[in-house]
């Protein structure tokens, strides 16, 4: 007879002999929901799901790599404790080692982890997908075009986190990269590093309240900013100057003469332009899409220093977006703007231009329709559309 073990765990001897060399034990229950899990978990059961479901202990472990022997013990003693896993053990140097892993109840651990049959996975893809379009604001459409790019099943993993930032946001919440994880599954290490990667490559955290490090602001310009314990002169740096959000807030006065600021999104480009500026030309790193904190640093800037902005982002659909985000501080205002750098012609000169993707078609489409574009963007969009083609600013400037 097997015997009850604490946590509602069965032991089985599997041989005869007076002292037992091997052993199975699995959870008297057969569990039904896989709920919240860390990420690095969930994407380390997903590889030992694609394997089949019964595999030596010594290849399960292998998955997670040398680093990761630690995270594959605690993944298969969870296994174990919620039912998901029948251990068999052998008896060596004095000890119970893993042999093998079996899991059990694999049609709802391959649903829950999204590796369920290809065409069932594509129509629970299709009817979440449209669910996160009613749910989530303009914000998060990059995202969504993002999700749209990955494989079906690693779409389904991850849609949950864009649902939560949405969610986030709608609470105004605010924190670091834990208390979202926290927020989104229960779990300050809920997200795994390859998730934080993909939603940093798509999203600015720092828009969404989500910060690893304070912030900097990116400014060459020929002002200095009265601060309350004395000046700060940005003229006296060679190149450009890295300022947090506070330190900008601070300021209550800005003394010098700005003719224009200049936006520029590629960072290297930006450096480039930062070193070579007009004496009476300002010019600022527009860091992606423009996150709140930078909204509204440099809405208290131009209040303090107002000047028309020249904006230069990449000739894409993408930094179409972006400079008319970052053209609302000048036009709520009443300055003028003018994209700089984002001719038609300009991409047309690269020697390197990339091909558009799905996304890309179908923002430039939502842009080309909800928006009047200013002539050079208008022109920009309509090249990219008949070639198909995108760039990077880099390239030429």
């Amino acid at each position: 007879m097997p015997d009850n073990i604490p946590g509602d765990l069965v032991t089985e001897a599997l041989d005869q002999r007076k002292v037992s060399q091997r052993r199975k034990r699995y959870c008297a229950h057969l569990p039904q929901q896989l709920g919240l899990i860390p990420g690095e978990w969930r994407e380390l059961l997903a590889r030992w799901v694609r394997r089949g479901g019964n595999s030596r202990w010594e290849t399960l472990r292998n998955d997670a790599g040398v680093t990761g022997i630690q995270l594959a013990d605690s993944l298969r003693d969870w296994l174990l404790r919620k039912g998901w896993a029948i251990i068999i053990e052998e008896r060596k140097h004095g000890g119970w080692w893993p042999q093998s892993v079996e899991l059990r109840n694999l049609p709802h651990l391959r649903e829950a982890l999204g590796l369920g049959d290809k065409e069932q996975n594509a129509q629970r893809w299709i009817a979440l997908r449209a669910e996160l379009q009613q749910q989530c604001g303009d914000t998060l459409t990059p995202a969504l075009f993002a999700l749209d790019e990955l494989p079906v099943h690693r779409a389904l993993a991850r849609h949950d986190l864009v649902a939560a930032l949405q969610c986030w946001q709608d609470a105004q919440q605010s924190g670091t990269r834990r208390d979202f994880a926290l927020f989104a599954r229960d779990d300050t290490k809920g997200v795994s590093d390859a998730e934080w990667n993909w939603l940093e490559q798509t999203l600015d955290m720092s828009e969404f309240r989500i910060e690893r490090h304070t912030p900097l602001l990116l400014i060459s310009a020929p002002l200095a900013l009265t601060l309350p314990h004395g000046q700060l002169d940005l003229t006296n740096c060679p190149d450009f100057a890295a300022l947090t959000p506070e330190t900008v807030q601070a300021a209550s006065a800005a003394t010098g003469s700005i003719r224009r600021w200049q936006l520029v999104e590629n960072r290297t480009s930006f450096e480039r332009v930062a070193r070579l500026r007009a004496a009476d030309t300002g010019v600022i790193w527009l860091p992606g899409f423009p996150p709140g904190w930078w909204r509204k640093a440099i809405g208290h800037l131009l209040d303090l220093a107002p000047a028309p902005a020249h904006i230069a982002c990449d000739p894409d659909p993408a930094g179409i977006a972006i400079a008319l985000k970052a053209a609302e501080l000048w036009r709520e205002r009443g300055l003028e703007w003018q994209p700089w750098k984002m001719a038609a012609s300009d991409l047309a000169a690269l020697r390197a231009r990339k091909t558009l993707t799905e996304s890309d078609r179908l923002q430039l489409a939502a842009l080309r329709q909800a928006t009047a574009l200013p002539p050079q963007l208008a022109e920009l969009a309509e090249w990219m559309q008949e070639r198909g083609e995108k760039g990077e600013q880099e390239g030429y400037l």
